[in-house]
């Protein structure tokens, strides 16, 4: 599921960071959060307006974990998989994710609503399983907790 480019909204990220290349890492921050992924169509752009060499900018997209070029969907789902998350059942809550969706780990759901993925860490410990859905964090998941958590985000599409 690619997204449609506007290009004049690509055109004002570069226009707000000056149209410097010395910027390009803030300039493709703005368009994975525009996109949730970098599409190739911005990218081309971009190396098109900075006068850089399409090879910097693809470079730049695959050096760093933070960028995809691959779609996301509109929840990213992160399991946490550190050591107390993972002794308290990540592995678990990540495969009770999976059968749920109908994914994989890494993987975007045919109607580009979720995308799964396990992190190291997500910092909070206390909490453990902990899932982080976009910015908001889960407590103390279950495998049981897993349905309605993507209920609760699926309602919200409407």
């Amino acid at each position: 599921m690619q997204a449609k480019v506007n290009l004049k909204m690509v055109d004002k990220v570069i226009e707000s960071w000056g149209a410097d290349p010395a910027v390009l890492i803030p300039m493709m921050q703005d368009l994975q959060a525009e996109y949730n992924y970098l599409p190739r169509k911005a990218l081309d752009h971009l190396h098109q307006k900075l006068n850089l060499p399409l090879v910097r900018v693809a470079e730049v997209a695959t050096f760093y974990k933070a960028f995809s070029l691959k779609p996301k969907g509109k929840y990213i789902i992160q399991v946490c998989t550190g050591t107390a998350c993972h002794l308290r059942g990540a592995p678990r809550i990540a495969d009770s994710f999976q059968r749920e969706l109908g994914i994989e780990v890494n993987g975007t759901t045919k109607d580009g609503l979720f995308t799964l993925s396990t992190v190291n860490c997500l910092g909070a410990c206390a909490l453990a399983p902990v899932v982080k859905v976009n910015e908001e964090v889960h407590g103390q998941v279950s495998s049981e907790k897993v349905k309605k958590i993507i209920d609760a985000y699926a309602a919200r599409k409407k």
